[in-house]
């Protein structure tokens, strides 16, 4: 059974996405997830979903889809608390 999980904001940075979730904050760099959202603007990046299951994330400006477990999967070495 996948698990899931509960995000509770995303916010990026030129290179980085950072999922914000249980006090953590992990950061993922763009290009190995996602090419669509390393090229999207500030406003195509802040409109997104999370699904109800906490499974995966939509950005429907640029029709993009991505699981968390792929995500977690990405993660940066940079990710710390923040």
């Amino acid at each position: 059974m996948t698990e899931t999980h509960k995000i509770d904001a995303i916010t990026f940075d030129k290179d980085f996405m950072y999922l914000h979730m249980a006090g953590e904050t992990i950061a993922v760099e763009l290009a190995s997830v996602s090419n669509k959202l390393k090229n999207a603007d500030d406003i195509q990046r802040s409109l997104y979903r999370i699904s109800p299951s906490g499974y995966g994330i939509h950005w429907p400006l640029i029709d993009e889809d991505l699981s968390v477990e792929l995500l977690l999967k990405a993660v940066h070495p940079r990710s710390q608390n923040r």
